[in-house]
């Protein structure tokens, strides 16, 4: 059973689900999610023999939510990883990351490799730090109507979500299934800044199939206290490209894995197809080709959980 407390690390306290006991596997969800998104993974992970973790990270769920924009920092989201490892007792550990989680997994392996035995990626291919600031090249391409431009303006993403949290939740997650209206379909997610985005974006009378009711109501819970702490990651894209400046041209050297669905939009943002086609000449320990799963949206492990299990397991076993 998944057990649930709370830990100090990294000067805030963070709530974390765990189960089982053996090599630790830390989880780390993305936007806008919790530790709940991991619930598949958590049996058949323990069941193999691996002590499973998933934290709702900072700015998410029962864990801290710090007032400063500047503490949703990428050197702040890998110093809580870096801890709760140490908080754990373990001195190694694999990391998984989906949508943000991938980036600050992938960071964990690229800062400190020497805690990381392998990472995987979801959603989110490994970091190559480009040669302009992101928010700052995705306003220049498109006017500032990409959702990231839109989520850095202060205030604004943060009172149209959490207006009615639980329908703009349920929106989100069709929209970006791979049951979801025009899935498949290459497209880059903009945003009316006057309108917002929910406006534009289809109220399924039903959810993915995949997708429960109950599913729902844990996530709506978990965002009780606003978007703000999830939005504020976003609002650091472009302070992340400056700090990771001394990292330019570098490589995550640690045994790697990345999963994607052939639905997702992530993957199709610009200089991505390119970039993932790239990547086994790039990435000099990605233990197989990128693992493309047909007709999977962006919720990656939970759209196809049996398909990302056992990458996983494959995965982890080999190195443990």
């Amino acid at each position: 059973m998944v057990q649930h407390r709370m830990v100090d690390v990294n000067g805030i306290r963070l709530h974390i689900a765990e189960e089982g006991s053996g090599p630790l596997v830390v989880l780390l969800h993305g936007f806008p999610e919790s530790w709940h998104s991991w619930q598949h993974q958590f049996g058949p992970l323990a069941a193999a023999g691996f002590h499973v973790v998933a934290p709702d990270q900072r700015g998410y769920g029962s864990s801290d939510h710090p007032e400063d924009v500047e503490a949703y920092s990428i050197f702040h989201l890998v110093g809580d990883v870096v801890g709760l490892i140490r908080e754990l007792g373990e001195e190694q550990a694999f990391v998984v990351g989906h949508d943000w989680g991938a980036p600050v997994a992938w960071h964990t392996a690229l800062f400190r490799p020497d805690l990381v035995r392998g990472v995987a990626g979801l959603s989110v291919p490994p970091p190559f730090r480009g040669p302009q600031p992101p928010l700052q090249t995705m306003d220049r391409r498109f006017g500032g109507r990409f959702y990231w431009n839109y989520f850095n303006r202060p205030g604004v993403a943060d009172a149209e979500f959490g207006r009615d949290p639980r329908t703009t939740l349920r929106k989100f997650f069709t929209m970006a299934s791979g049951e979801g209206a025009g899935a498949g379909e290459v497209r880059q997610p903009l945003v009316d800044p006057e309108r917002g985005w929910l406006a534009d974006m289809p109220d399924p009378e039903k959810l993915p199939q995949w997708f429960t009711e109950a599913d729902l109501d844990a996530l709506t819970e978990s965002f009780s206290h606003g978007f703000t702490g999830a939005l504020n990651w976003y609002r650091n894209l472009d302070r992340n490209w400056e700090l990771t400046a001394p990292w330019q041209g570098a490589v995550v050297t640690p045994p790697a894995l990345y999963v994607y669905g052939d639905r997702d939009l992530v993957p199709a943002f610009p200089g991505t197809p390119e970039l993932i086609e790239r990547l086994p000449a790039l990435m000099p320990n990605l233990v197989r080709e990128p693992l493309k799963l047909a007709g999977c949206g962006h919720w990656t492990q939970q759209e196809r959980p049996d398909e990302v299990n056992a990458a996983l397991l494959d995965f982890l076993k080999s190195l443990s």
